[in-house]
């Protein structure tokens, strides 16, 4: 059956079918070198190519790590927006720079909404304007953090886990200063442009959650910790889990769009 037209058009606000979690290791010393060159230069030769640029972060916990999540209209549409920006001019002027911060940036996890509108709402987003010449500043960054949390699943195991993590998750999640943002499944479609690698043979489930602090993220684990609710809910799941689940703390820049 179709879905209605107001269904439609407000799954079309949400950001993107296919998304990438990208977490590149950096020489030390050298991420807000990185932010600079990105949030100035890179944000927007990448859209005009046909992507969405969600968000990019400071690793609170890994301070040579620079996380970011970019969004695209579909496999083929991925595969087309890359070769665009890559083999285009904004790319070639800034990769040197770029690429001399970085260790390694094949840590990439191909991914899909977990269910229908999981995906992440940017109908209210928007990016602050640069003026000319003015780079961003680590000082602008905003005062929240972003966490995300991977689980890995033995194959098979994604949809039941993403259906019991949409039923029973929400009421433990309506704390003040608390924002669910997204959740996301491995798309297991073959790297439609295998120039750029991604972290094939995995199976995961990962949940985007907001905090108006480092204090009110802490404060919520506490609570879960002593939640009945939250202790069925993994007693459930852990047969399912193949390794321990990954938590990253993370502090949104200033031109990134969820924060």
């Amino acid at each position: 059956m179709d879905l209605p037209v107001k269904a439609t058009l407000e799954l079309a606000m949400l950001a993107s079918p296919v998304v990438e979690l990208r977490q590149y290791t950096l020489k030390p010393g050298k991420r807000e070198t990185l932010i600079d060159i990105f949030d100035s230069k890179l944000i927007e030769g990448q859209e005009e190519a046909g992507m969405t640029i969600i968000g990019q972060f400071r690793d609170l916990d890994r301070p040579d790590m620079f996380v970011w999540l970019r969004g695209f209209d579909g496999m083929d549409a991925r595969k087309d927006a890359l070769a665009a920006f890559y083999g285009g001019q904004v790319w070639a002027a800034h990769s040197n720079a770029a690429n001399a911060t970085m260790i390694d940036s094949d840590d990439v996890l191909l991914l899909k909404p977990a269910w229908l509108g999981g995906g992440f709402d940017l109908s209210g987003a928007s990016r602050a304007g640069l003026p000319a010449g003015e780079k961003p500043s680590p000082n602008k960054a905003m005062a929240g953090i972003v966490v995300i949390r991977i689980h890995h699943l033995r194959r098979g195991a994604e949809i039941g886990f993403a259906s019991r993590f949409e039923v029973e998750m929400p009421p433990l999640m309506t704390a003040p200063g608390i924002r669910h943002l997204a959740a996301f499944i491995t798309e297991h479609a073959e790297n439609s442009f295998p120039r750029l690698p991604i972290r094939a043979g995995e199976n995961v489930f990962i949940s985007v959650t907001g905090f108006d602090s480092a204090e009110a993220h802490a404060s919520h684990e506490a609570a879960l910790a002593a939640s009945p609710a939250w202790e069925a809910f993994w007693q459930a799941a852990r047969p399912d889990l193949t390794r321990p689940t990954e938590t990253l703390r993370l502090s949104p820049t200033s031109q990134s769009l969820v924060g």
